[in-house]
């Protein structure tokens, strides 16, 4: 048995209790280089810890290999020691999974499909799924914290979600898929 999540277009406002979009989307915040480069500048909200908690910024790079819709999980996890952002150095796009926290646990899932040239930061302890790009395999930078302590939680879920793209428009199906998900819990 399993749980179905329809897929959503990746959006400031529908991501920002979970993190950033990072793209260069709207008008840039300066023009630089003699006019030649668009800077589109503080475009995460990046917490690397601070007091005893405190890390340091890391770039690392992971290669992903590629998923396809639907797509079956039942792991999620989250950093509890700072943010984490995950920026696609090719353009191809990708599932990205997140779960408000409830109580220590992840709660309702939501699922994005981030599109070339979309980035996201993870705010930090914000449960997520693992990489998972569509299609085609993927190199992202990512942007986390280096430090000491435990900055990794997985939690298996007991009952899998199934992520499917909507068959009609995103907004009436997602809401559909709420309202459905919240009448099981009522």
């Amino acid at each position: 048995m399993s749980r179905t999540l329809h897929t959503e277009p990746l959006t400031a406002e529908a991501f920002a209790p979970f993190g950033d979009v990072i793209e260069a989307a709207g008008a840039p915040d300066m023009v630089i280089n003699q006019g030649f480069a668009e800077r589109f500048h503080d475009r995460a909200r990046l917490d690397f810890g601070t007091g005893s908690d405190a890390g340091r910024a890391g770039i690392s790079l992971f290669r992903a290999r590629p998923r396809a819709l639907p797509y079956r999980f039942s792991l999620l996890e989250r950093h509890p020691l700072g943010s984490q952002a995950f920026i696609p150095m090719q353009a191809t796009p990708w599932l990205v999974i997140v779960a408000p926290d409830e109580s220590g646990r992840p709660g309702l899932p939501r699922a994005f499909i981030a599109q070339p040239g979309q980035g996201v930061n993870y705010l930090r302890a914000t449960w997520h799924g693992v990489l998972t790009p569509l299609g085609e395999p993927a190199l992202f930078a990512v942007i986390d914290r280096i430090g000491e302590g435990n900055n990794l939680e997985e939690i298996w879920l007991d009952t899998p979600y199934v992520v499917e793209q909507p068959h009609n428009n995103h907004n009436q199906t997602r809401r559909t898929g709420l309202q459905q998900e919240r009448e099981k819990h009522d």
